[in-house]
């Protein structure tokens, strides 16, 4: 009887952990946003025209994001790319593009208690932008020229679950 009860918490132990929310940013958790954003029209029709066209003709927009406090080495990366007149993520995790060309790519990061904030919908990007909430590395005037998306993209964090922890480097 005692090893049976040992077991059954053994294996509650495992269900949880096999269970667990990855860690917010990290590889697992970008390709989940890669996906939600696929799902979230606003990003996609959104952003379809001009913006995802603005690409120097390489046929995608990368962006570059991080948790501050986590450091710049946990960064991943979205692949955007124009599909069938629809801005597509066709790749979220780990960084493969490592030089960015900002006159058309962005760099994002913030704390994680901003990311949260954000993703709560607590404020939009206008104001993440003007307290310093959300640091930023991109065509600025585009990106406010598309305002409700990115607003849309900045509460990812608030519709996919993440841990806490800082994803591994």
């Amino acid at each position: 009887m005692k090893y049976t009860s040992i077991a059954l918490a053994a294996l509650a132990v495992l269900a949880t952990t096999a269970h667990a929310a990855p860690a917010m940013m990290s590889a697992e958790w970008t390709a989940q946003a890669c996906d939600a954003w696929n799902k979230d029209a606003l990003l996609v029709d959104g952003l379809a025209e001009k913006w995802v066209k603005n690409n120097k003709d390489r046929g995608y927009k990368i962006i570059h994001l991080y948790r501050t406090d986590c450091g710049e080495a946990t960064m991943t990366e979205l692949k955007i790319m124009d599909k069938d007149g629809k801005a597509m993520c066709v790749y979220g995790g780990a960084v493969q593009n490592p030089t960015m060309d900002h006159a058309v790519d962005y760099t994002m990061h913030a704390t994680t208690a901003r990311w949260n904030e954000m993703g709560a919908g607590e404020y939009g990007p206008m104001k993440a932008m003007m307290f310093g909430r959300l640091k930023f590395t991109g065509p600025k005037v585009e990106a406010m020229s598309v305002m409700g998306p990115f607003e849309a993209f900045l509460q990812l964090p608030g519709k996919i679950p993440g841990d806490k922890a800082c994803p591994a480097k």
